[in-house]
């Protein structure tokens, strides 16, 4: 029994940070506003649940779109990177990751794109760069898909899910069920120790012989993942695995820069980025040699180049 104030205070402490945190609903940050007030806000989607996003820097926008399970802090490298060279970027958190709501449902691919509609149109944001990191890129392939390309310009997927990851009869080449359900088993079972596991492995590659181990890298997706909600990841699992984007890929009519790293041990570029891009009607493909599924932050240097030469119209870096 806790008997003294102290230890009243510190038990009322522990209990306030155990608790699942939910996002405040403040109204939206219009995006009028000059640059000294945007910031960060929440946007209001259909149903009511409030998604987070970075509105930084003014000039043509760059909307980026995070992987499972993390946030928009993902694309810090290319944020900074993009901000200082007189571009909008923008970045939100999916629903029930970082700072967006927690809601038990609403964790498909169609409502992760009309979320994302909801954010456009709530910015203003016209002739925008749509640039989508592993579950991220389907979203970015279902938005354009669904919504049209009216307010986009090109768009950027990278280490991406589409056209399909699973393994079924019309994709015999894909990973088979039991893949993710072993992530699904191991997200029940231990989320923590899952999240420190990936990092630490396929994601960055520092499970490859003479790879550079960030320990910060590794802290920083844990921390990411574990603001999310677990329902929110278990359901993005099927989300990310199962969703077909062959038809999407079909529909989209601007220009898409497709990057993949050959050694992606997370999403396989045989089965997701070379057919990817024989779909797209203004495809352009570029592999890089070696580099990992999150090659966006351990060579941010090379994938902000080449993605600034794809907006400005130049060709990728010859690897």
């Amino acid at each position: 029994m806790v008997t003294s104030r102290r230890g009243l205070m510190t038990a009322g402490a522990l209990v306030l940070a155990a608790a699942p945190v939910q996002a405040a609903s403040p109204p939206p940050i219009p995006a009028s506003r000059s640059d000294a007030v945007r910031g960060t806000g929440f946007v209001t989607a259909k149903d009511g649940a409030l998604i987070f996003y970075k509105d930084w820097g003014s000039g043509q926008p760059i909307v980026f779109s995070h992987g499972w399970p993390l946030t928009a802090d993902e694309w810090d490298a290319q944020m900074m990177f993009f901000g200082e060279r007189g571009f909008r970027v923008v970045a939100h958190d999916r629903r029930g990751h970082g700072r967006s709501s927690q809601t038990w449902g609403g964790h498909d691919m169609d409502t992760y794109a009309d979320d994302m509609r909801a954010v456009v149109e709530a910015l203003d944001l016209r002739d925008a760069i749509h640039v989508g990191h592993s579950t991220g890129g389907g979203e970015v392939t279902r938005y354009l898909a669904r919504h049209g390309t009216d307010r986009a310009a090109k768009a950027v997927l990278i280490g991406a899910i589409p056209p399909v990851m699973i393994r079924k009869p019309s994709n015999p080449e894909g990973l088979p069920l039991e893949v993710f359900d072993g992530y699904r088993a191991a997200l029940l079972a231990d989320r923590a120790q899952l999240y420190n596991d990936i990092p630490a492995g396929p994601f960055y590659g520092f499970n490859r012989p003479g790879a550079k181990v960030s320990q910060g890298l590794i802290g920083k997706w844990w921390l990411q993942g574990m603001m999310g909600s677990v329902k929110a990841h278990y359901d993005c699992v099927k989300v990310f695995s199962e969703t077909d984007f062959t038809d999407d890929l079909k529909k989209i009519d601007i220009p898409v820069l497709v990057m993949h790293g050959e050694d992606d041990q997370v999403v396989p570029i045989a089965d997701t980025a070379l057919k990817s891009v024989k779909l797209l009607r203004k495809g352009t493909l570029k592999v890089y040699p070696g580099l990992p599924h999150g090659m966006a932050t351990t060579d941010a240097e090379l994938i902000n180049g080449d993605i600034l030469a794809f907006i400005r119209g130049g060709p990728p870096s010859v690897p």
